[in-house]
């Protein structure tokens, strides 16, 4: 069976949609799903514990901290951390199910944008290649319990880069495997910021890292950038 956890942060409007959505695509192999809330200050708490679907968890905020409480208290042992704005596809948990009884031990779903931009629908076609140049956190990430306790979880130090860094400590470590059905994510920031901004927001973030930047680094720039 596999845990879904979910790290909120005033998701108010999207967490319903994807519980709805997830009742509506499961095969039947979900165990749980744990959301895990970073102090929201909307009514995610409140439509979290009122869905008998749910465990509710608070944390401090922080993605890498709230998936990391989140597996501490899953009960599977295959992990599946998906995003509020990511809707995974039909029959989500018997693919992932299937993957890891072929040996995998972790992966994700190719993933497309809500927005129909061809930049957008072009770094969703590159989602499709097996390269940790292609990773992200948006096209969710499932892996096995084992994997994920020898690699001691997500760096807690990262407050932005925290899936691409340990997606790199899992591709040195694993067995990764992209399925090829395709997650629908939402374009909110590029719909925010504009798509140029956003995609060379990203690009620098990944090239700081690449020259050595270390997380204190990465979350100053990333913030400076979006407030500008």
């Amino acid at each position: 069976m596999i845990s879904i956890i979910i790290p909120v942060y005033n998701e108010e409007e999207q967490l319903p949609v994807l519980l709805k959505h997830l009742e509506k695509t499961s095969a039947g192999l979900i165990s749980e799903i744990i959301v895990v809330d970073g102090g929201s200050t909307d009514k995610t708490a409140e439509l979290a514990l009122n869905s008998p679907a749910v465990f509710y968890l608070k944390s401090p905020k922080g993605r890498a901290v709230q998936m990391n409480a989140g597996a501490d208290r899953a009960k599977s042992d295959i992990l599946y951390f998906l995003h509020a704005d990511s809707l995974p596809p039909f029959d989500f948990d018997a693919e992932i199910f299937r993957a890891i009884v072929e040996g995998v031990d972790a992966g994700c779903f190719q993933m497309k944008f809500d927005k129909d931009h061809w930049w957008l629908n072009l770094m969703g076609q590159f989602t499709r290649l097996n390269h940790i140049s292609c990773r992200g956190g948006d096209q969710s990430l499932f892996i096995r319990r084992d994997l994920f306790e020898k690699l001691e979880g997500f760096d807690e130090a990262y407050k932005v880069y925290e899936d691409n860094e340990f997606i790199r400590r899992i591709y040195q470590n694993g067995n990764f495997r992209v399925i090829k059905k395709w997650l629908t994510t939402s374009a909110r920031l590029y719909e925010k910021m504009g798509v140029w901004k956003t995609q060379l927001l990203f690009a620098e973030i990944y090239w700081k890292r690449r020259l050595g930047a270390g997380p204190e680094e990465l979350y100053e720039h990333y913030y400076n950038r979006l407030s500008s």
